[in-house]
């Protein structure tokens, strides 16, 4: 198996690679060098140990030859990652989803938790496009002369352990008809969400900036710079106990990553099961089966590539569904 090429001469990078170059920001002060550039280039440990082991990682313009040296704020980190061919599509017709429409323009998918969307770090088999690639064989090819051919038709994405409304391109000019709209905003996404404590307003909006978190890059948090980002959230049914709980639905007008448990958490009120958002608050908290988070994407609307605006809509999961019975739903 042929490995990452030699690194290249400093200040130049090699034809088949990218140069990566950061100041090292307060957050990361006294992080190994390894661990930067891990979270900077969400590259695996075996592949970052290569770039140190190989001199592909420097530090104010001097190789590195430690992966256990500390970086400090301020400092200029710089590797060059050589590009490699992401693995394409492999069929897979185990992969769980259920086909709630489709055409010759696209498809809609209700995504099951557990599932992810598209290869990854991590992950290069058993997703959802491995999935589609099975039931509709003509995606793959359709895509293959495209940016991205490893991930055909994916317009947008829905976290691993996020449920159901997901759209899919089956040809070149629809997915760029759809992710118009989503760059717009003119798509909307509406989801179902059981966060922790008791909501008091019956409905209300969150429009607070969302960027990368200054005390962990590898989170998301409401902070000043960050993109501009604005959730409406009314509530539905609200549940006492000892942990009171409140389901609401959840409407995005912007799309920021993490948007919708970035925002119900910095109120105070976290996505029930939430393990990054929400960890201080899980103590008493139902539970879906699992340990997934009670977060699901219930509805969908767009303007369909061939004319005509298009909703769809998606239950609850029957695990969901259990976590709401036990509360007395």
């Amino acid at each position: 198996m042929k490995g990452p090429a030699p690194p290249a001469p400093a200040g130049e990078p090699a034809e088949d690679a990218r140069r990566v170059e950061v100041v090292v920001p307060a957050a990361m002060a006294g992080l190994r060098v390894d661990r930067a550039v891990a979270l900077v280039s969400g590259l695996s440990r075996r592949v970052v140990a290569h770039l140190v082991a190989t001199g592909a990682v420097r530090l104010d313009g001097a190789v590195v030859g430690t992966a256990g040296r500390p970086v400090a704020a301020g400092q200029r980190l710089a590797f060059d990652v050589v590009a490699a061919p992401r693995p394409a599509p492999r069929p897979d017709a185990t992969v769980p989803f259920r086909v709630v429409h489709a055409d010759d323009a696209l498809v809609v998918v209700d995504k099951p938790a557990g599932v992810v969307v598209h290869h990854g770090a991590g992950h290069t088999g058993g997703t959802l496009v491995d999935g589609l690639a099975a039931s509709f064989p003509d995606l793959a090819p359709a895509f293959a002369h495209e940016a991205d051919p490893w991930r055909p038709g994916i317009v947008h994405r829905l976290d691993k352990d996020t449920s159901g409304l997901l759209v899919v391109a089956r040809t070149p000019d629809a997915y760029r008809a759809l992710a118009r709209q989503f760059r717009s905003h003119r798509a909307e996404r509406e989801y179902l969400a059981l966060v922790v404590g008791a909501v008091d307003a019956d409905e209300g909006v969150i429009e607070a900036p969302i960027g990368r978190s200054s005390r962990d890059p590898t989170r998301m948090a409401v902070r000043a710079g960050g993109r501009h980002a604005r959730t409406r959230y009314r509530v539905v049914r609200r549940f006492g106990g000892a942990t009171p709980c409140t389901l609401v639905r959840v409407a995005l007008d912007t799309g920021r990553t993490h948007q919708v448990r970035v925002h119900m958490a910095a109120i105070g009120h976290p996505v029930v099961g939430d393990p990054r958002y929400g960890a201080s608050a899980r103590a008493g908290a139902p539970r879906p089966a699992g340990g997934r988070m009670f977060l699901h994407a219930a509805r969908l609307t767009l303007d369909h590539p061939a004319g005509g605006r298009r909703t769809w809509e998606a239950p609850l999961p029957d695990d969901l569904v259990a976590v709401l019975d036990g509360l007395g739903g």
